[in-house]
This record gives C-alpha cells, sequence and structure tokens, in this order.
C-alpha cells in the first residue's frame, strides 16, 4: 500500500520498561536505549492512501490517524508495536484489522490550521472513558541534522523500517519503506491525553522529547508470518 503522512508530531515519554513490558506480547523484546523504553503518540494526517497502480480517492483515501507505539525487537530486526492506532476512516480501521492484525480504533478527529499551529482533537468513537487526545503543536526549527540511530536518541526512535503484531499465536512482521525522517524540533501544547489509559498508564503532562515531521511517503508491504508462540 502507498501513502503519505503529513504534519506528524513525534511526542515521546521515557518509562521505566516494567511500566511497558506487560503491555506487549511475547516473545517480542522491548527495544531500549540507556536502559530505557519509550512510548509514543503521533498525531497525523494520511493522504493518498491506495494500492500500487490504483489512484486515490478523496473519500476514502485521505484521513486523519493518530498512534501510539513503542519500539521492540525480534529475530535482531527492531520495529514498532502499535498498541493502538485510531482513525477517521472506517474502511481503513476495518482493512487494517484484517489484513494486518493491528488494533485500529475509529475515531473523530478534528484537524485545524492557524499559520504554522496545528490544532489536533482526536476522540476514540465508544460510550465510556473513550481515549482522547487534543493538543496544538507546530515546529520550531529549520531540519535537523542527520545522525544515524545508533548516535542520536532520535533517529533510534523514527528509523524503524518494520511493525510487529501479535494475533493469537502468530507473530506477523511488515516491512515499511521510506526516505529518512526530516525532522524538525517542535513545540507542543498538550491539553489532554488519555490514549495510554486502556493500558493503566497515566502519563506525564509534558512529553520527554517532542519532534516535528512535515511530510514522508511511505510504501507498506504485506505482513509475514514469522513466528508462533
Amino acid at each position: 500500500m502507498r501513502q503519505q503522512w503529513h504534519d506528524l508530531l513525534f511526542a515521546h515519554w521515557r518509562l521505566h520498561p516494567a511500566a511497558l513490558r506487560a503491555c506487549v506480547p511475547q516473545p517480542l523484546e522491548l527495544d531500549l536505549w540507556d536502559g530505557q523504553a519509550y512510548l509514543a503518540v503521533t498525531p497525523f494526517s494520511v493522504r493518498g492512501l491506495r494500492p500500487p497502480g490504483f489512484l486515490a480517492l478523496p473519500g476514502i483515501s485521505h484521513f486523519a490517524e493518530i498512534n501510539v507505539r513503542t519500539y521492540v525487537v525480534y529475530g535482531g530486526v527492531s520495529g514498532v508495536y502499535f498498541f493502538s492506532l485510531d482513525a477517521t476512516n472506517l474502511s481503513a480501521v476495518v482493512a487494517a484489522r484484517v489484513l494486518y492484525a493491528l488494533p485500529y480504533y475509529r475515531a473523530r478527529i478534528s484537524v485545524e490550521w492557524h499559520k504554522q499551529q496545528i490544532r489536533y482533537h482526536s476522540r476514540r468513537l465508544q460510550a465510556r472513558q473513550a481515549p482522547e487526545f487534543r493538543a496544538t503543536y507546530c515546529p520550531t526549527s529549520d531540519l535537523l541534522p542527520w545522525q544515524s540511530p545508533r548516535e542520536s536518541l532520535e533517529r533510534f526512535l523514527t528509523e524503524r523500517y518494520c511493525l510487529y503484531a501479535v494475533s493469537g499465536r502468530r507473530v506477523y512482521r511488515t516491512a515499511i519503506h521510506h526516505v529518512p525522517w526530516p525532522l524538525q524540533a517542535a513545540n507542543a501544547e498538550i491539553e489532554a491525553n488519555t490514549m495510554t489509559a486502556p493500558l493503566g498508564l497515566t502519563l506525564p503532562h509534558s512529553p520527554t522529547l517532542i519532534h516535528f515531521s512535515k511530510f514522508v511517503d511511505v510504501l507498506i508491504w504485506w505482513p509475514q508470518h514469522v513466528a508462533s508462540k
């Protein structure tokens, strides 16, 4: 599948590994930096979602999304593990659940632009205690210089080219291809963030790290079965 990710915020929190270990299924292992785990909340907009060779359809291919993720490794291959993915597009939610075994949910999301600032509000469509994220964010610098993942925490957290999903006793790995993230320093005023409430986690108000990326073009392959628990 081809798609573009626009106006993405990386809001990262540093956590003790024990806080996340029970939330990540075996046999995936937490991928740590200096002995610490990281969790990210990432709001953004999807554009041009389509299979290769097909045209994007405005009513289906463009929508807002927000993810909650951490970083794992399996078989020596580092990747991303998603706790949740909320989107406004019902067809994308259903397809991703069926085809990629990902925990997608339907949400009501508004995205507003005020000059350089993005005001983002997401609330999952469920009756009680719906996870919510409300923030205003913007870039505050030019592009950051490139460093390899081994040289910087920022690249360790963002330069990941596969995602993992666990369904039943099966572990799936999905390859993702894109150019290195064009990162910028950012500012975010977070007014509400209960995205990790289903995990039993309450995050501090202020993230440990905040970055912005304006745009990246993405190619996502079909998931591959890599293990059975």
